[in-house]
């Protein structure tokens, strides 16, 4: 606890020290003249904060996807992993039950998500009810954002105090399972330079599966101090608690989903369970300085307190089912400091966005993980049925006690240079200097490694006309050989290199109107020395050598008229091992990949006060895991909303999730992991605005 008080103190230090340099680095540089003040109004371009430097979409040459917050609350959702539904090229994995996890391009994570581009890399389900949008980045990304990020990184964006004026507003919704939550934005406006906002919201979870049931508690309040025209000093912090029955799913039976138990919990009700605190407080100065330069310095301090406990389905007959079990309890604790100067000008007739960057981050973690005990024995066969009979469960056996910590230091440089009104080069170079230390408490053996890796970036961007960029790109990352989350260090995995990811892409972004734009990208994605999930042990990693992921994706986005908004995408992927190991032969496909995927999302306003959506979301079959023995079968899920304007303050909005009441697999984690999609769901929500 105290060093935790001490690391959140700490971000106010940073915050008063980045104050002060700023201060005086726009003392030294500015060149004494009054700055010029232009009013009117001007058509801003879309931007990805991610991306640090303010670059428009169009002349960023890889592929970006944003979901901003009219879209998701049109859609209805809630958490991070209903609104990535309908982003082509991103799957979703059942995160055993209790955390999210995506693949991106073919690889999996349950680390490379951020959080106003600091790193948020902790395994739980993270809310919506604080963001205003959510982008994601797809391809390599380490310049930016260091280790990981192979496939993708997703970046939430907060929502930001208004200087402008105070407001509020109110929501509640209910589905017909007797899901419902309510959630409350205040914005003060205390002054001309100061503002605060409060988000706050509460779920109570429910849905088709037996037994299934928890509930969500999250609040974000965020201070804003603009002392001038071009100084922000942001403070936030955010408190989630999760708590919910962790559901594993249901197993397979002849290379398919076990029929006629889709709504079985393979599990126990009383122990399958998971539990999360997560604490991140966050501190950001930005000072636009003279002669076009901008600085921002954030810190963040994150404690994360978790614990999961489940009985876990394994293979199943005609009429027994094997189960096994373990529980996990894990306690991070994460420091980042980061600065970023930008500069935008000229020498002579070449323009440049120049980006300068440094990080440090410190992360520790503790984790103790046991293997249950099934009437005596490490694994029971219990008999099918609606409802199960387990037997006596315990959990005792220790299978691993580890603290480690991961200290890394990073700088990166990075230019964006206009040559002509139609060709921009875009070169970058990353060094991170990574540290893993490791203490097995088990044989008080402790381990580390220690890893200098470089990271390169470059790009080309070509304009025939102003609206259109076509764009060819290359980007490299690594993840150290300890999983994304660090919790271990074994001797099978000291000794390895890092994994290393290459991407190369070839796109066009093209802008047919004001609110109009059309993206089309082909992609090459090569990992290799990598790591996957373990088919046969859940929880349990290894080793499968070098993996190729191929694609195309194409994306339709904005308004055709003032009236009708959507957005439409389709990725062709395809991906497979391409060394032979243990555990795969080359040429078996990458899990979770199909090799279609589809989505669609339209709303219509028929008036000023009424408007109907429709969403459609295809993906064809995809192998559960590496293991290539298990399919999920193809779907095609249709969503529709109607939108009522009561007045100017109220309005009502009805979501039907599934409408042709499709029976189908949304993710799995394994073989025999593997959760049954939602039935035709309605929720309405009624939302008051002050």
């Amino acid at each position: 606890m105290t060093a935790s008080l001490l690391r959140s103190a700490s971000l106010l230090v940073l915050g008063a020290l980045a104050w002060s340099g700023i201060a005086k680095a726009d003392e030294l540089a500015d060149d004494g003249l009054a700055p010029i003040v232009v009013t009117g109004e001007r058509v801003r371009e879309p931007e990805v904060a991610a991306l640090k430097t303010g670059t428009s979409l169009r002349d960023t040459p890889q592929s970006v996807t944003t979901i901003d917050r009219e879209r998701l609350d049109d859609q209805g959702v809630e958490q991070l992993g209903e609104a990535l539904r309908y982003v082509p090229g991103v799957t979703l994995s059942l995160g055993e039950g209790n955390r999210d996890q995506v693949v991106l391009r073919g690889q999996p994570t349950t680390a490379d998500f951020y959080l106003d581009g600091l790193r948020d890399d902790a395994q739980y389900y993270r809310p919506l009810y604080n963001t205003e949008r959510v982008e994601v980045l797809k391809g390599a990304n380490a310049l930016l954002f260091g280790r990981g990020g192979g496939g993708g990184v997703i970046n939430r964006v907060s929502k930001s105090p208004d200087l402008r004026r105070s407001s509020a507003t109110l929501s509640a919704g209910i589905d017909t399972f007797g899901a419902w939550s309510g959630s409350g934005d205040l914005n003060l406006a205390l002054s001309a330079s100061a503002a605060l906002r409060f988000n706050a919201t509460h779920e109570n979870l429910d849905n088709q599966r037996d037994f299934f049931g928890g509930h969500f508690i999250g609040a974000a309040p965020t201070l804003l101090i603009a002392p001038d025209a071009r100084t922000r000093v942001t403070f936030a912090y955010e408190y989630d608690h999760d708590e919910r029955l962790a559901d594993r799913g249901i197993p397979s039976l002849g290379g398919v989903p076990i029929s006629g138990y889709d709504h079985t919990l393979f599990g126990s009700p009383a122990l399958n369970q998971s539990k999360v605190d997560a604490h991140v407080g966050r501190v950001r100065v930005e000072r636009e300085l003279a002669n076009g330069f901008k600085l921002d310095v954030s810190g963040q301090f994150a404690h994360y307190d978790k614990f999961y406990q489940n009985v876990v389905p394994g293979v199943a007959s005609a009429t027994t089912v094997s189960l096994s079990g373990y529980n996990n309890a894990q306690a991070r604790d994460n420091w980042i400091g980061q600065a970023n100067l930008v500069w935008q000008g000229r020498t002579g007739p070449i323009g440049h966005t120049l980006l300068a960057g440094m990080e440090i981050g410190d992360q520790s973690t503790d984790s103790l993980r046991h293997n249950a005990l099934l009437g005596g024995a490490a694994a029971a066969t219990a008999a099918l049925s609606p409802v199960l009979t387990l037997p006596t469960t315990t959990f005792g056996g220790t299978r691993t006690a580890s603290t480690t910590r991961v200290t890394s230091k990073s700088a990166y440089l990075q230019d964006q240079i206009e040559l002509a009104p139609w060709l921009q080069v875009i070169g970058g170079l990353r060094y991170d200097r990574f540290e893993i230390g490791a203490l097995n408490r088990i044989n008080n053996v402790s381990s580390g490694r220690s890893d200098g890796k470089w990271s390169p970036r470059f790009g080309l961007v070509l304009k025939p006309l102003q609206n259109i960029s076509v764009y060819a790109s290359y980007a490299k990352s690594f993840l150290p050989q300890s999983g994304d989350q660090f919790t271990t260090l074994d001797p099978t995995y000291q000794s390895l290199q890092p994994e290393a990811f290459r991407n190369l892409e070839l796109g066009v972004k093209w802008d047919l109107a004001r609110d109009l734009s059309l993206t089309a990208a082909a992609f090459q994605l090569d990992r290799s020395n990598s790591r996957v999930a373990d088919p046969v042990n859940p929880g349990f990693w290894v080793l499968t050598g070098s993996s190729r992921s191929r694609g195309i994706e194409a994306s339709l986005n904005g308004h055709f008229t003032s009236q009708w908004q959507a957005s439409l995408g389709y990725t062709y992927q395809a991906g497979e091992i391409r060394s032979a190991t243990s555990a795969a032969p080359a040429g078996r496909q990458l899990a979770l990949l199909p090799h279609h995927q589809f989505a669609a999302w339209s709303r219509y306003d028929f008036t000023a006060r009424f408007g109907l959506g429709l969403g459609v979301v295809h993906q064809s079959g995809q192998f559960a895991s590496i293991s290539n023995a298990v399919k999920l079968p193809a779907f095609t899920r249709i969503d529709a909303a109607a939108f009522v304007t009561l007045s100017g303050r109220v309005s009502l909005q009805l979501n039907v999730e599934n409408l042709t009441d499709t029976r189908y697999y949304a993710s799995a984690s394994s073989d025999n992991n593997i959760l049954p999609g939602k039935p035709r769901t309605a929720r309405v929500t009624a939302r008051v605005k002050f």
